[in-house]
């Protein structure tokens, strides 16, 4: 097989390009977090700003995946397009997904799988500069160790279409579903809050028809997430909710961060 590496994209900007420096941030962010007992997660919803504003929520949802390290093989990783305009679902040529920290093995046959529903297909301008899906990327790294990656990026698309992606790989114990999302951007602190307290309290009642664009850059993965999980009769447990205020930015425009387990 030829070995097609997707590069990337902003280390050096939304996370250090420096293996140690990058690694250290890591096991700090990691190290803050208590690992809530609870059921084992099927699907996590984690941000994808830069590690100085999200890192510390994104890492509430990933401690809890430590206990799951010898577990988890394969991971569908979904986040909205920042920077190409697409309808339905992206899938990538690549063989490897590239960070500071090593190589990630893309699951082609996985992969394939998708490409049989009509709203997936392959578009890899989708995926070069897209930081959604790469700045989860060394967090899996670090909790997970070795997996294979099922990457897809999000366009214009019903909860429909990507709860039927998601659907191919539900029953796999061995999978885990990673879905990339902030929540409202550049309100002030107080607005912020409300309007991220509103949302979370549809995502934790599992009801994708009150979250709007303006509540969550990744609405459309996030949707078909909560619709499947609705049909499973699954729960959503939130494990952090703060903004980019409560982090390392200024209280007058604010982006919000949530990190979510669906188990």
């Amino acid at each position: 097989m030829t070995t097609l590496i997707r590069q990337p994209a902003v280390a050096g900007q939304f996370y250090p390009d420096n293996p140690a420096e990058l690694d250290a941030m890591l096991t700090e962010f990691l190290g803050q977090v208590s690992i809530k007992p609870g059921p084992t997660p099927k699907a996590i919803i984690a941000p994808h700003a830069g590690y100085i504003y999200s890192g510390p929520v994104a890492a509430s949802a990933y401690a809890q995946l430590i206990p799951l390290r010898e577990q988890i093989t394969r991971v569908v990783l979904l986040g909205p397009s920042h920077r190409v305009y697409l309808t339905g679902l992206a899938a990538s040529h690549a063989s490897h997904f590239a960070t500071p920290l090593g190589l990630i093995p893309l699951d082609q046959t996985a992969i394939a799988k998708t490409l049989t529903l009509p709203q997936v297909r392959y578009m890899d301008d989708a995926h070069s500069q897209e930081h959604s899906l790469e700045v989860h990327l060394p967090f899996l790294q670090k909790v997970l160790g070795d997996f294979s990656l099922v990457p897809l990026v999000v366009g214009e698309t019903e909860p429909d279409d990507v709860a039927q992606v998601l659907e191919l790989f539900w029953d796999n114990p061995h999978t885990l579903i990673v879905i990339s999302s902030d929540l409202s951007h550049y309100h002030d602190y107080h607005t912020s809050q409300q309007r991220d307290r509103a949302t979370t309290r549809a995502i934790e009642a599992l009801a994708p028809e009150r979250i709007s664009y303006e509540d969550a850059c990744g609405r459309n993965p996030v949707n078909g997430l909560l619709q499947l999980a609705r049909a499973h009769h699954l729960h959503v447990t939130t494990l952090d909710l703060r903004n980019s205020g409560d982090t390392a930015g200024p209280h007058d425009r604010v982006v919000g961060y949530g990190a979510y387990s669906v188990h």
